[in-house]
């Protein structure tokens, strides 16, 4: 496998990016979904941030029915792995990445988790669409 630096460097250049593979690195494969639940950011955003580092070739993905899971690409050369862990050992420190890693934590606390089969959250989700903002 071969990952041209440039794309690589400029892909952990985003902040969003970084997030993700953090949190790829210390969870392994997540769905979107979760990601999204995680970082707090919308669904499309982090689409577009996955299939990036997937065109790096620094991710790689799979789909199980309407869900997308993401990892790190399993043939990675040694020296992006290299990178990629002392970008997690620097960005590490920031407030940002330790709050998306308690956030997976609750999420993943749950009975059942949104994208591994959960009927009762895939039930829901269009009645959350169509509810009204409650008035202050």
């Amino acid at each position: 496998m071969t990952i041209d630096a440039i794309d690589l460097f400029r892909a952990l250049a985003d902040k969003t990016r970084l997030r993700c593979l953090a949190l790829l690195m210390t969870e392994g494969e997540l769905c979107v979904c979760e990601l999204t639940e995680a970082i707090g950011l919308s669904q499309p955003k982090v689409s577009r941030h996955l299939a990036t580092l997937r065109t790096v070739g620094v991710v790689d993905d799979r789909r199980s029915g309407q869900w997308i899971y993401y990892r790190l690409h399993p043939d990675l050369p040694a020296w992006v792995r290299r990178v990629l862990r002392a970008a997690f050992l620097a960005a590490n420190s920031d407030r940002t990445f330790s709050a998306d890693r308690t956030a997976f934590r609750r999420i993943t606390r749950r009975p059942k988790s949104m994208c591994r089969g959960s009927t009762t959250t895939a039930a829901r989700a269009p009645a959350r669409q169509n509810q009204r903002p409650s008035s202050p």
